[in-house]
């Protein structure tokens, strides 16, 4: 049983040692391979004079060098830092300072794009350069080739125990600057266990993974699949229709994705993608409308509805034979970990009454990196109302408003600080965008609260249309006035071409277009 994250590599390789870990593209790596291939890093990585809990960054594209060296991080006493490779330079740099990155390993061209902000990275001492195209000499920073680092001698590399720092996931947050959450090996390998025996993950099953690893579900891709043993194929697509491709192609069995995604996906064609055993949506809920396309496009695919936030991975998930009866439930928690919906004194609300959504166990992350103050806000400790003794327990609170049924079902209400205060009320965004993505021409859709002289917000619908539809704002107000009560009916609709803006995870970017509509009703009262 592995212990360590990069453990679960090991024991697959000694199970299975010529089954495949890795495929991308047309190349393929077994367990074995891979195992040799992070143990030769690791030596690489400490030779380099890697410490004990010190941090790797890993700014590449999905590839074998970037598992590798993950990975490999872990297996030389270090923490790992995936870096989304969307980001900008100053926003890398703002990353590897924060936490202190040691070693950064990126491709050449990545190399050139952060040459000028480099300079600012005071605790960085190496470069790891990944592909054999000549790179900038005269960067700031040492470099040095992959296939150096590749070549070290094994060294006495440091012991770590399983309540180790292991990663820093960066989340990219609603306001301010990103915040680093700690997680420790336990965290790491709790998470994959527990996701591995609900979809219940076996050594035959083959994961497209085509969501960022420097994203906790994106990372669990590759996790679960090696806790099963499976194979995970790494994917960095340009078109949603290249996924399908992919699905059909290399058999995959699982696919993750989150819902601006699945939305995009649900409506494409799908035939002949039979391998397909299970999907799953996190990081937001997936609409009705994409959900029933999909359940008719692939009668045959399990559909789990799961909510998860970074700081304790995974919360909840709704059985796939669940979702007729209860399409809106993000479900019961997960195994190994107990969900709450609380007051804010802490005592439990009873079913129906919303309250803060509370998740204890194993899979709560160790704190913030540097910030104490969001680290309390968050982490705080955890105590049943009658139980006046002491636990020392520390659990997790989300920030998330959900409530439970009579049968212990959770629904998400919304998160706090996406709440739309119009009017005196208290508006879901997802209950208007419920009814907009209702509307057959409607691709993606979006509702904000932005400032309003008079009602403090108004509700604002931001769509694109689908390629082969007209757009009808005017239809789609009266919808909406039809469906909704006055006070949640959008006091504007933008309807844009193309797709809405997403942030670094995937997500349709609501503090964008948040940011974008500030002065939209204020411009118009002057």
């Amino acid at each position: 049983m592995a212990d360590l994250i990069h453990e679960l590599i090991f024991t697959a390789a000694e199970r299975s040692p010529d089954a495949t870990a890795l495929a991308y593209q047309d190349q393929n790596l077994s367990y074995a391979q891979l195992v040799g291939d992070v143990q030769v890093a690791a030596n690489g990585l400490h030779a380099l004079g890697l410490g004990r809990g010190e941090r790797v960054a890993v700014y590449l594209e999905k590839r074998f060098e970037t598992v590798i060296a993950l990975f490999a991080a872990t297996a030389a006493g270090g923490v790992f830092v995936p870096v989304n490779p969307a980001l900008k330079p100053e926003q890398v740099a703002y990353i590897l300072a924060d936490c202190n990155v040691r070693i950064l390993v990126t491709s050449s061209e990545r190399l050139k794009l952060l040459h000028r902000v480099l300079p600012s990275c005071h605790d960085l001492h190496t470069v790891v350069v990944v592909d054999a195209a000549q790179h900038d000499a005269d960067t700031a920073i040492p470099s040095i080739h992959w296939q150096t680092l590749i070549a070290a001698q094994p060294g006495n590399i440091p012991s770590t125990i399983d309540i180790d720092l292991a990663a820093i996931i960066y989340t990219s947050g609603s306001t301010g600057k990103p915040k680093g959450v700690m997680l420790s090996h336990r965290n790491l390998i709790a998470g994959a266990k527990s996701v591995s025996h609900y979809l219940q993950n076996r050594p035959d099953d083959r994961i497209l993974t085509v969501l960022p690893l420097s994203f906790d579900y994106g990372l669990s891709q590759l996790t679960t699949a090696f806790y099963a043993g499976a194979t995970n194929m790494l994917m960095n697509y340009l078109l949603p229709r290249d996924i399908i491709d992919a699905v059909k192609q290399h058999h995959i069995t699982g696919l993750a994705a989150v819902p601006p995604l699945w939305i995009q996906l649900a409506q494409l064609d799908w035939r002949g993608a039979s391998s397909l055993r299970y999907l799953t949506n996190s990081g937001g809920t997936m609409p009705h409308a994409a959900l029933q396309q999909l359940r008719g496009r692939l009668p045959d695919a399990q559909i789990f509805l799961m909510y998860g936030f970074t700081e304790a991975f995974r919360s909840t998930y709704l059985k796939p034979e669940e979702i007729e009866r209860r399409p809106d439930s993000i479900g019961k928690a997960i195994p190994n970990a107990e969900v709450l919906a609380l007051r804010d004194d802490g005592t439990p609300c009873v079913p129906g009454e919303p309250g803060e959504l509370v998740h204890r166990g194993a899979l709560v992350a160790m704190g913030y990196w540097n910030d104490a103050a969001a680290t309390a806000r968050c982490f705080k400790p955890f105590q049943r109302a009658h139980d006046k003794s002491p636990t020392g327990e520390i659990a997790a609170w989300s920030g998330d408003t959900v409530k439970m049924d009579s049968e212990g079902f959770f629904y998400f209400i919304e998160r706090r600080d996406c709440m739309i205060k119009t009017s005196g009320y208290r508006v879901s965004p997802t209950e208007v965008e419920e009814v907009v993505y209702a509307e057959p021409w409607v691709a993606e859709a979006i509702a904000i609260g932005v400032p309003h002289p008079i009602l403090g917000q108004a509700i604002v619908a931001v769509v694109t249309a689908r390629h082969d539809a007209q757009p009808d704002a005017a239809h789609l107000l009266a919808a909406c006035k039809k469906r909704l009560p006055a006070y949640m009916v959008p006091g504007h609709i933008d309807v844009r071409t193309g797709h809405l803006p997403r942030n670094p995870n995937g997500k349709i970017d609501r503090a964008l277009l948040g940011q974008e509509m500030q002065h939209l009703f204020m411009e118009s009262v002057q």
